[in-house]
């Protein structure tokens, strides 16, 4: 029997903060493309640290967990 991890986990850096949420989506490859992530955010399928997020560009900043589906991204400056 195989285990999975409930989520994968993984930290991206941002060369500045803040970063929209959507532009996070797509750099973080969550997201194909700026309107699929702006989409994914409008039908309240991304959590940012653990709450529906709805507006797409929400400032996120070094240290927020930005979640869709299993995956998380962590976002660092860097």
């Amino acid at each position: 029997m195989k285990t999975h991890p409930s989520a994968a986990v993984r930290t991206v850096q941002v060369r500045a903060e803040p970063i929209e949420l959507c532009q996070l989506l797509k750099f973080g490859r969550l997201a194909g493309s700026g309107g699929e992530a702006k989409a994914l955010i409008a039908a309240g399928k991304v959590l940012l640290n653990g709450a529906v997020e709805t507006r797409k560009r929400k400032k996120v900043m070094a240290g927020d967990k930005v979640t869709l589906g299993d995956r998380t991204l962590v976002v660092a400056l860097g």
